[in-house]
């Protein structure tokens, strides 16, 4: 249970879903824990339900200075940061022929130009053998249809992992992507589908896996501890899908 012991973990939209899972599960393996999020009262209650050392900063992914901010308090309170979870990220999805500059706008402000600013930010404060960690997706490998902008920024995300595993390599800073499949996580409710559309779309999905199933937050945060731990200590540049195999087979 101290796979994480005495370490700094920064986790931006760790209020909910598999930031909250990631966080919970972090904390209790040792680390020091912060999260962001955009809304106060998601914040509050996260906090409640993380056993361990936590901290908490409003921190709206569209407002880059907010973000610089949290990585700065963190800095002031804990002095380093030795892992980096990039984890927050909007997913609405839309066919071609009806995306909106809006949308496109707000998906790569949130999916791609905040988490690049951050780890900008944060770069001078990692340690060396940091780990990065950028939350991904399987849909830059399988182009579902109406995703488009979606897994633009994905794949955007993806390819800047590799970059900064070359570029960070003086520091021994490791930076490697989890990349989710089909999760039951508050996203869904998110994404402007009606109830039936939802349910309609999930059931869809679940036959496509081969484990005939979503999967879950803590199973995505159980892939991220993995990756972050010395466990995984030769690990770097990589994609990890957890997917139940849909992106596989």
């Amino acid at each position: 249970m101290n796979k994480l012991k005495n370490k700094v973990a920064f986790i931006t939209g760790g209020n909910s879903g598999i930031g909250l899972a990631t966080a919970q599960l972090f904390a209790q393996e040792g680390a020091r824990v912060v999260i962001t999020g955009r809304r106060q009262e998601a914040l509050e209650e996260a906090v409640h339900s993380i056993e361990g050392e936590v901290s908490a900063f409003l921190a709206d992914s569209r407002d880059l200075e907010a973000s610089k901010l949290a990585i700065r308090k963190t800095v002031e309170r804990y002095g380093k940061i030795d892992i980096l979870f990039l984890n927050a990220g909007i997913a609405k999805f839309a066919p071609m022929a009806e995306i909106t500059e809006a949308h496109f706008d707000e998906h790569f402000t949130i999916n791609v130009k905040a988490p690049f600013f951050t780890i900008k930010e944060a770069i001078p404060y990692l340690n060396e053998e940091a780990v990065i960690v950028s939350n991904t997706s399987i849909v830059h490998q399988k182009g579902f249809p109406g995703s488009g902008v979606y897994t633009a920024t994905k794949a955007a995300l993806r390819s800047l992992s590799r970059v900064l595993a070359n570029e960070l390599l003086d520091k021994k800073i490791r930076t490697v992507s989890v990349a989710p499949g089909p999760i039951e996580t508050p996203i869904y409710t998110k994404m402007g589908r009606s109830e039936e559309e939802l349910d309609a779309m999930g059931q869809q999905m679940a036959q496509q896996v081969p484990l005939g199933r979503f999967g879950s937050a803590e199973e995505v945060a159980k892939a991220v501890l993995f990756l972050v731990s010395e466990d995984a200590s030769f690990v770097n540049g990589v994609e990890l899908e957890v997917d139940g195999g849909l992106s596989q087979v």
